[in-house]
């Protein structure tokens, strides 16, 4: 039985993923650190409100076998690019560092496409500076995720991201950049789930075609209670 770590429960795939988890057999303890409640009840459920600006108030709580990492914000909801850094790469590296030197072997970062630390874009240079900062650190494995355009149900208006939604639906009808569909919350969070378990790799970045594949996998997994990579 494992047991498990998140951050960024109270976004869009991080919600689907401590409903997911919360009724996988295979996790016995499922730790959240958010900074309000995420409003779930449940008896796996370990619920820390904490200061992310005060890691020495919490590190030493980040312990088990995984941790997720769900956490990002956008530069509207950040309000400044100080605060979107703080967000998408202070407090994400803060804690999977925690959790290496508790010796969690198991990492799942959620990142994005095209990140890169010498980028132009801030977005994709903040995720690719953290990519570059958590391979370095002691995991026995380090699972990076490019999603491409996220759907679900969020609780704030993304205009633009709702149209690149349409257009890239429309784009993907003519047969046009499939490999980049937009994925649902819940499908990530399952093909998150389905990279904890591969214990056997060092380090991999999966692209978006492949998150879909793994989503699958992981249903499959399920079905057949397999915890093997």
């Amino acid at each position: 039985m494992r047991t498990a770590n998140i951050i960024g429960t109270t976004g869009l795939t991080g919600h689907f993923l401590l409903n997911q988890i919360l009724e996988d057999e295979h996790f016995e303890t499922v730790r959240v650190f958010t900074r309000r409640p995420t409003g779930t009840k449940h008896q796996k459920l370990e619920e820390h409100i904490i200061n992310f600006d005060s890691p020495d108030e919490w590190k030493h709580l980040v312990q088990g076998d995984v941790l997720f990492s769900t956490l990002g914000t956008t530069l509207k909801k950040a309000g400044s690019k100080e605060n979107q850094f703080k967000v998408d790469f202070q407090y994400q590296y803060e804690f999977a560092k925690a959790a290496a030197e508790n010796k969690v072997p198991v990492y799942v970062l959620v990142s994005a496409p095209g990140a890169n630390p010498s980028s132009i874009f801030f977005y994709s240079k903040i995720k690719g500076k953290l990519e570059q900062k958590v391979i370095d650190l002691d995991f026995k494995s380090i699972h990076i995720l490019h999603p491409s355009i996220l759907e679900g149900d969020r609780k704030e208006n993304r205009f633009f991201e709702s149209l690149g939604i349409r257009f890239m639906k429309l784009v993907n009808k003519l047969g046009l950049l499939k490999s980049y569909r937009p994925i649902h919350g819940k499908t990530l969070a399952r093909a998150m789930l389905e990279a904890s378990f591969k214990t056997y790799t060092v380090m991999r970045i999966y692209e978006p075609y492949r998150l879909f594949i793994m989503a699958d996998q992981y249903l499959d997994r399920k079905r057949k209670g397999n915890t093997e990579g």
